[in-house]
């Protein structure tokens, strides 16, 4: 981060006479803003939360480790379960407490249901007309409604099923092929989940293995921007100059995207009603209403397709990868999983979604990997409409507030073994995902809980149900997966997991 600021100040020093007056008056007006933040700061009653000492400016910026929730845990250590940070002229927030989070999430959700959207989003979603970024209000709600009600709801997602059906059964006929070798699982994931959200998004596609791998890549691009520190979003005032190109070149992708989906929507308007179930069927029915409760824009259609192949294109093959990982690095749990779905699916016929309700230590596996490898580990950040009082400190309007949901959900005081992996520990008592219990919040919790759970969670277990009990799977001799992560919006394993796998089914004719 602090090449950015070395860089500019480089350039003005040997640019132009005129950049250099423009470059001056604004580090002038930064310093004299800094000191007048800090001096307001000071009068604050409750104060502001405790947190580290940071340089004019700059705040704590030069001090900002990379991995962010490894980082924030550890200051909680030294000042507590919510500190604050000064990131340029950003006022950022952090929690790790449960009893906290309900204050933010539940007890004045209202007040905390905006999200701070950074500058790499704003183009993409049209200044924020998608679920993920827009901010709270009349609008919020009536988009979410529609997308809970009718596009994620349970009879939307059965209808579209024979495509998912379709494309993960293709999935297993390519490892078949390639029984005895070894697979790179996240981007046999990968490419498989990009063509079950283009199935599910607009029920198909002619798109080449070339194109898909290259709209995956894009989309790798696309959230590692979205994720990256950005000076336009802690310095407002540089946002003009875009130091990082960080916006042109999400502008660029985004771009790519919407040519391919102003095509498939222009296609679909021509054949009118072909009988599709796809989520764009529903979404252009919708858009026809005339209706402005239940209607939806030419703009909201394109941001919100744009909203569903980030989400599920990411999350879910993330979610499938650490779950093989601890699958293989704990034998056992994996012989306990085969064997409930030997006896619930048979060993000859192919996991179906409609197993899925009775695969209860499936279920357990996949929460059980959420709460260990969130794959939002800060979620994403909320904003607060007006300043308000939390946990006896002073939360200031606009700031930026994170939830380390990844350090809450290994907290020792919460948790038995907290660092170990234990699918048991969710087949007693009623831990869901909807962020009533605030130990365990993997996909938020309130009116900003992830609306694509539903979704994401049936994905991830059929992938993983699949995979388990199509093939049997094996590692190099005297080889353990690693768990090393790399941090990001969404939290991925630092190396690959790769491994060998032997077809498993009696029947051969599964695999074809």
């Amino acid at each position: 981060m602090l090449n950015i600021y070395e860089n500019a100040i480089l350039l003005a020093c040997h640019a132009h006479p005129t950049t250099k007056t423009v470059a001056t008056l604004m580090a002038a007006a930064l310093a004299i803003f800094g000191f007048a933040r800090w001096w307001a700061s000071t009068k604050i009653n409750p104060p502001l939360p405790p947190g580290p000492p940071g340089l004019p400016i700059l705040g704590n910026l030069p001090f900002i480790k990379p991995e962010l929730h490894r980082y924030f845990r550890e200051l909680s250590e030294t000042y507590g379960p919510i500190f604050k940070l000064q990131l340029g002229t950003k006022t950022c927030i952090i929690i790790d407490s449960p009893s906290i989070a309900k204050a933010v999430l539940k007890d004045q959700d209202a007040i905390f249901a905006n999200r701070d959207t950074p500058a790499a989003t704003i183009f993409g979603t049209f200044g924020g007309l998608n679920i993920a970024w827009r901010q709270n209000g009349p609008e919020y709600i009536r988009m979410r409604k529609l997308v809970v009600r009718e596009i994620m709801s349970k009879s939307s997602l059965d209808a579209c099923y024979a495509l998912r059906r379709r494309e993960i059964g293709q999935m297993v006929k390519d490892l078949h092929r390639k029984i005895g070798s070894s697979v790179n699982i996240i981007e046999q994931l990968s490419l498989t989940t990009v063509k079950v959200m283009i199935s599910t998004l607009w029920g198909g596609s002619s798109e080449t293995s070339s194109d898909l791998t290259e709209m995956r890549t894009r989309l790798d691009e696309l959230t590692r921007l979205m994720g990256s520190p950005n000076v336009s979003d802690i310095l407002p005032v540089l946002a003009p100059f875009d130091f990082q190109g960080i916006e042109s070149k999400s502008k660029n992708i985004i771009l790519w995207f919407y040519g391919i989906f102003e095509s498939v929507i222009k296609n679909r308007l021509k054949i009118r009603d072909d009988g599709s179930k796809d989520f764009l069927q529903l979404m252009l029915e919708m858009n026809q209403t005339g209706d402005d409760k239940t209607s939806l824009s030419d703009y909201e259609i394109k941001a919100l397709l744009l909203d569903m192949m980030i989400g599920g294109t990411d999350t879910i093959p993330t979610t499938v990868e650490w779950a093989m990982t601890e699958l293989l690095r704990h034998p056992d749990k994996m012989t306990k999983l085969v064997q409930e779905l030997d006896m619930v699916a048979g060993n000859q016929n192919m996991v179906e979604e409609c197993h899925l309700p009775r695969l209860l230590y499936l279920d357990a596996v996949v929460k059980e990997t959420l709460r260990l490898h969130p794959v939002a580990p800060l979620l994403l950040p909320h904003m607060p409409s007006e300043t308000t009082i939390v946990a006896g400190y002073t939360i200031p309007k606009r700031s930026r507030v994170f939830i380390n949901a990844w350090a809450m959900q290994r907290d020792p005081k919460f948790w038995e073994d907290p660092l170990g992996f234990q699918p048991e520990r969710f087949l007693k008592g009623d831990i869901s995902y909807q962020g009533n219990n605030m130990r365990y919040i993997p996909f938020g919790s309130g009116r900003r809980t992830c609306a694509g759970l539903a979704m994401g969670d049936k994905m991830a277990r059929l992938l993983l149900a699949v995979l388990v009990h199509s093939f049997e799977w094996k590692l190099s001799e005297g080889m353990k997966p690693d768990v090393q992560e790399k941090f990001g919006i969404v939290l991925k394993k630092m190396e690959p997991l790769v491994a060998m796998h032997f077809a498993r089914l009696s029947n051969s004719d599964q695999y074809h």
